[in-house]
């Protein structure tokens, strides 16, 4: 039961991520590496916006359980 009540706050904290990126960026500022590797302008953008469907996925992986069967697969 636990674990979907953690899935849907991390998911609803995703979509947060991916739509109020702006709010996100005046909040905490720009992420050097970010500007440098995914773009001169906009690079922070969109490195919340990835960093949001990330979170996304993985909280819907681990709330239908199959998070176990991905790590086992990338590690074997």
């Amino acid at each position: 039961m636990t674990k979907y009540i953690i899935g849907i706050l991390i998911v609803a904290f995703g979509i947060l991520m991916v739509i109020k990126t702006e709010w996100f960026l005046r909040f905490t500022g720009k992420i050097a590496w970010a500007e440098d590797k995914l773009g001169s302008e906009g690079g922070t953008r969109l490195f919340y916006k990835l960093l949001g469907i990330i979170g996304i996925i993985i909280a819907i992986l681990i709330m239908t359980g199959h998070i176990q069967t991905w790590i086992f697969e990338l590690f074997n």
